[in-house]
């Protein structure tokens, strides 16, 4: 039984980790797994089981990666294709009819959509919008990754909200010891001061302009450092507003880390300041080492993982003061770290690959591990 994950590359962003999870998790229930990438490329290739096979399609573009899945699909004829974000979504249907195969195609969006920054060129938000419209329904399973986006994309592709299930990411496994190691940056690391963590991609639907205002308010309430983990394209801005805000000493921005498990561990508060989100995945990881969190009430999932604020507080997207004070109280709070963890545990690794899997194979596969 063979099941083939499709996406772009492995670089470190929530989809590309889940994709990993799914494929190393589905390997160990006994099928056989191809990755199938547009270019062999990112961090997380390392992290796949030795048994999986990595099929590098050699697309220089999106659209270029037509053919060559063609050819894939006629040539290994999996039972099962899970396609992870539009173009690729959309690619892998027309992909299936070109290659007349009967092989399943699930389609799975991690976003949501009507907050894309792609939509900013209305040329390609048309184009998205109606492909959507044209080739999801001949999919076999239609996935959104929580009930916000599910209900955003049906609305902005127009869509039977009934034909998407919400499958959460496949995100926590077994609970990790807490490191010892002392990581770097060593000003974040070590001190009595609070540590402050946010991870994820420097751009612009992030919002980190907004964390770090809020975050010079809070120093000067609270002795406090912000370490924020990920590379983008708003880099150069974001050190530019540190050095304009006086907090060259108290911010770090050391890039992407592959492993930020340690983080989250000796982190005393992570925060999220998006503006636009589709299932956030930091916030599930802060969740299960425990860590309180702070999150912007952003569409969408924030305040789905959080549980309408009961396991984090929740804030106005681009609200200084607000973000500013929630730090400042969570900080100063006694939080349950055990819920945090038990809440954690409703985005098991294990849930999400039984959900994909009924998607990919209605027939139970008897050599698949119970």
């Amino acid at each position: 039984m063979l099941v083939a994950i499709f996406l772009p590359h492995l670089g470190g962003g929530g989809a590309e980790r889940a994709a990993v999870n799914l494929a190393n998790d589905f390997a160990r229930r006994g099928y056989t797994v191809d990755l199938v990438l547009l270019s062999v490329v990112g961090d997380l290739l390392i992290d796949l089981l030795p048994g999986i096979r990595i099929v590098n399609l050699k697309a220089n573009r999106l659209r270029g990666g037509v053919f060559p899945l063609v050819r894939y699909l006629r040539q290994a004829k999996p039972v099962g294709l899970l396609a992870s974000m539009w173009p690729l979504t959309a690619l892998a249907l027309i992909a299936r009819v070109l290659a007349g195969v009967s092989s399943r195609v699930v389609v799975a969006e991690h976003t949501t959509w009507s907050k894309s920054e792609l939509l900013s060129r209305w040329s390609v938000g048309w184009q998205v919008r109606t492909s959507m419209h044209h080739f999801f329904p001949k999919a076999d399973g239609i996935v959104a990754v929580s009930n916000g986006a599910a209900d955003d994309l049906a609305r902005f592709a127009r869509l039977d909200r009934r034909s998407i299930s919400v499958i959460y990411n496949p995100v926590v496994g077994p609970e990790r010891p807490v490191s010892d190691e002392v990581l770097q940056p060593a000003g974040w690391w070590n001190g009595p001061h609070k540590r402050v963590l946010a991870v994820g991609t420097l751009k612009a639907i992030k919002d980190y302009a907004t964390l770090l205002d809020a975050f010079a308010v809070l120093r000067q309430q609270v002795d406090a450092r912000l370490l924020i983990l990920g590379e983008g394209e708003c880099r150069a801005a974001l050190e530019l507003q540190v050095r304009r805000l006086g907090l060259e000493g108290s911010v770090f921005m050391p890039g992407f880390a592959k492993d930020t498990a340690p983080y989250y561990q000796r982190a005393d508060l992570h925060v999220l300041s998006s503006a636009g989100e589709g299932l956030p995945t930091v916030i599930i990881e802060a969740l299960a080492a425990g860590t309180p969190v702070v999150s912007t009430d952003c569409p969408s999932g924030p305040r789905e993982i959080l549980v309408g604020g009961q396991f984090g507080r929740l804030v106005p997207v681009g609200d200084e003061p607000a973000l500013a004070a929630a730090m400042a109280e969570s900080l100063a709070a006694t939080h349950d770290r055990a819920a945090l963890k038990t809440r954690a545990q409703d985005f098991s690794i294990d849930k999400a690959v039984d959900q994909y899997e009924a998607l990919l194979f209605p027939q139970p596969f008897a050599g698949a591990a119970a």
